[in-house]
């Protein structure tokens, strides 16, 4: 069920972001789940892979290469989804950039309570 509510406020947040970057473009909310779903796919399956293959880069930029990584996840999600497009490099970093911020505020206190949940046990 967590994983639901997840995808649905990550898709709600995209979607929003759409909205005040010129350079994103979403169809609709319905478009934007599933841009959330095939970016929960990739994070899991591609993310991993790249960071390990680029892990000497990574390190030579002091973890600054990261942001690239997830910059390229999020355009490849954006080319597997019809109408959801982004215009450059440049839109999907900004994009990449604040949708991890958002999510990792709001996140934050479900993580914390989790936790102490399970430190209580």
């Amino acid at each position: 069920m967590k994983l639901i509510i997840r995808l649905l406020v990550i898709a709600a947040i995209a979607f929003i972001l759409a909205q005040f970057l010129p350079g994103v473009h979403v169809d609709s909310y319905v478009t934007a789940i599933w841009f959330a779903v095939v970016l929960g796919l990739l994070n899991v399956f591609l993310k991993p892979l790249l960071i390990i293959f680029t892990l000497p880069l990574t390190l030579l930029t002091f973890g600054l290469f990261l942001f690239v990584i997830n910059t390229v996840i999020v355009l490849l999600a954006s080319d597997w989804i019809k109408g959801f497009e982004i215009d450059s490099f440049g839109w999907g970093l900004l994009f990449s950039l604040l949708l991890t911020f958002i999510t990792s505020i709001l996140f934050k206190e479900e993580d914390r309570q989790r936790k102490n949940r399970q430190e209580g046990q």
